[in-house]
């Protein structure tokens, strides 16, 4: 679900050039893409499979998948805020024995 949202709405800034002189580095970036953008702009990818990538796209919404992540993320987080309530329930047990 993470990497549908990277790769499909999330743009990135690619590093295309990288010139040192002296101690300054100037480095200079490629416009802003999503990597989705940036497979349909290749030349080396077959029709076939970004046809399949644009069908793919079609069906997804980028706020129903924000959501999902997000509850995503709630959950894992008390999962671990319980984990962390036992160990210290059982260390206190522990300690008052």
């Amino acid at each position: 679900m993470l990497r549908l949202y990277t790769n499909y709405f999330q743009p990135s800034m690619k590093l295309i050039e990288k010139t040192r002189n002296g101690s300054k580095v100037r480095k200079k970036y490629d416009r802003a893409k999503t990597p989705y953008c940036r497979v349909l702009d290749s030349g080396t990818v077959p029709e076939e499979a970004k046809e399949d990538l644009r069908e793919t796209y079609a069906t997804l919404n980028p706020v129903k998948l924000g959501r999902e992540i997000s509850r995503l993320q709630d959950q894992i987080d008390a999962l671990a805020r319980s984990k962390i309530h036992e160990q210290e329930e059982a260390n206190l047990e522990y300690i008052s024995t």
